[in-house]
């Protein structure tokens, strides 16, 4: 498995708990990781970046080269109890995304054009407050 990091040298500041941003980050990174687990047929990658976004927010993803996102779950993902892990309990997302909401952002996913998939989420500078 190989991680690479795109980070931005400069971001503006959010203002937001430090730690359940980093659980978020945890979160998304083992989800990833999970993902990846059953692949042994290409390799296996993962990209965590942050770059600015939009007017004052910051982006940050995390993009691997699992399994991918089924469509008939897609709009499920997010929802509290959800998984398709046969040991998880469908919590990991849902919590992250409420997280992120509650520091004025926002949490999705997409499906890569290859392999895998990508979660992002959004963060208001601190210049724009949280609402």
């Amino acid at each position: 498995m190989s991680l690479r990091t795109e980070l931005a040298s400069t971001l503006p500041p959010v203002l937001g708990d430090r730690i359940q941003l980093q659980q978020v980050v945890v979160n998304l990174v083992m989800n990833g990781l999970e993902a990846m687990a059953p692949v042994t047929d290409r390799p296996r990658e993962m990209l965590i970046r942050s770059q600015p976004h939009e007017a004052s927010e910051v982006l940050v993803a995390v993009q691997d080269s699992g399994i991918g996102i089924d469509s008939a779950n897609a709009e499920r993902l997010f929802n509290a109890f959800f998984t398709t892990k046969a040991s998880g309990m469908g919590m990991g997302l849902s919590i992250s995304r409420s997280i992120i909401v509650a520091h004025g952002g926002d949490l999705f996913a997409s499906p890569n054009a290859d392999h895998g998939a990508t979660f992002q989420f959004t963060l208001p500078s601190s210049s724009q407050g949280v609402s």
